[in-house]
């Protein structure tokens, strides 16, 4: 008689990722011609600038440009990155030993966790968070210890709660600023205070930003921190910046132990990025200011429809909001963020996304993408004023 075949226990530990699930639906509803309007996910929807995309089409008509490439990535792409930190951030990289090529920052943050957490070793999560960060150190059996992030308090870190946990078992602790899904922005006295909060217990502080461009005049680094390098991990991504989610260009820059460290379980993980990705990524960060703001003049328009969506919802926001989202508070009288999403997308056939997929503290908002057109965005509005909410 066969035995049984189970997955690891790992496996047990984690749900299959919301917008996966969620998506696949949303397409059955399609199909079924339902023609849903989609302000769930922050995929940006336009496309990267035209020298980026030449750039693409002619490196891979190259020959020699199809082989395996450096677990290190292109020595012209760390220079670029270097390069690119200096201009906009004032952080100066060693681009030949302070910064590590990512396929994606969703994936620096399991290349960091796995070369930073044992089993059972502690890791600060922030709650609400970026999902990747719960599900992730799950998959790495470490203990998680959420913090809680209020609109009390700002969206911010409290150092004095966290000073009460056991914080000799915490190994690593994930921030996020501009935050994910909050979108409060960075400051220069937080990255200070959570520096010196990581050098006091000896917890590395890996900060997640990829948000520092959108809608945000300015962008910090955790790294320009004096001394930061010495305990802090920075993950950066040209998804957002640079109309890029596909094409999965990312990086990680630390010091040289954290980034040797990183790249031992990197290289038996993945075998680097496709030669001409990397070349265009060069020809990316190479953008001027035009290109920034021309980005973010089409978010600005767009944020001002995703307001009025709030408003039709009848959800509170904070104006000062940055990033690809707006966040909003739902009504007293909504049973949950999650029915509340649901009796849009089933009655009003718009997809937006529910708070609490983001922790506990996100069950009582709702999030609004603004990675669709104006077009769709105003479709959207009108649908959600023909419902009785």
């Amino acid at each position: 008689m066969k035995s049984e075949i189970k997955p690891a226990d790992r496996v047990a530990t984690i749900q299959e990722y919301y917008f996966s699930r969620k998506l696949k639906e949303v397409a059955q509803l399609n199909a079924m011609g339902k023609d849903i309007v989609s302000l769930g996910i922050g995929g940006p929807d336009r496309p990267p600038h035209a020298d980026v995309i030449e750039t693409l089409a002619n490196e891979a008509a190259r020959a020699n440009a199809h082989s395996y490439q450096p677990y290190v990535g292109l020595p012209e792409l760390r220079k670029a990155f270097a390069k690119w930190y200096a201009t906009w951030y004032g952080v100066k990289l060693d681009p030949n030993t302070e910064i590590q090529p990512l396929i994606g920052s969703k994936e620096g943050i399991l290349h960091t966790s796995l070369a930073f957490l044992n089993p059972g070793d502690g890791v600060l999560v922030p709650d609400p968070g970026y999902p990747t960060y719960t599900s992730v150190s799950k998959l790495a059996q470490a203990e998680i210890f959420n913090y809680d992030l209020t609109a009390e308090n700002g969206w911010m870190p409290d150092f004095e709660a966290l000073e009460k946990l056991p914080l000799e078992r915490i190994k690593l602790m994930w921030v996020n600023y501009p935050h994910m899904p909050t979108g409060t922005p960075a400051t220069v006295e937080l990255f200070e205070r959570l520096v010196a909060f990581g050098k006091k217990h000896n917890i590395v502080i890996a900060h997640d930003n990829p948000y520092s461009f959108i809608l945000n005049d300015k962008p910090l680094s955790l790294l320009s921190v004096p001394g930061a390098k010495d305990i802090a991990i920075e993950m950066n991504s040209l998804s957002k910046s640079h109309n890029m989610a596909g094409w999965r260009v990312a990086m990680l820059a630390s010091n040289p132990t954290f980034i040797n460290w990183i790249l031992k379980v990197k290289s038996n993980i993945d075998s680097g990025q496709f030669k001409p990705v990397m070349l265009a990524a060069v020809k990316a960060l190479e953008a001027k200011k035009e290109w920034y703001d021309e980005v973010n003049a089409t978010y600005a328009a767009r944020r001002k429809v995703a307001e009025k969506i709030m408003e039709a919802l009848g959800c509170s926001f904070d104006p000062a909001q940055k990033g690809l989202f707006l966040w909003g508070r739902i009504p007293q009288s909504a049973e949950s963020s999650e029915s509340f999403a649901d009796k849009i997308l089933y009655e009003g056939r718009v997809f937006l996304t529910p708070g609490f997929i983001f922790g506990k503290n996100g069950e009582r908002y709702i999030r609004v993408s603004l990675c669709a057109t104006i077009e769709a965005m105003t479709e959207a509005l009108n649908r959600i004023k023909s419902l009785n909410l």
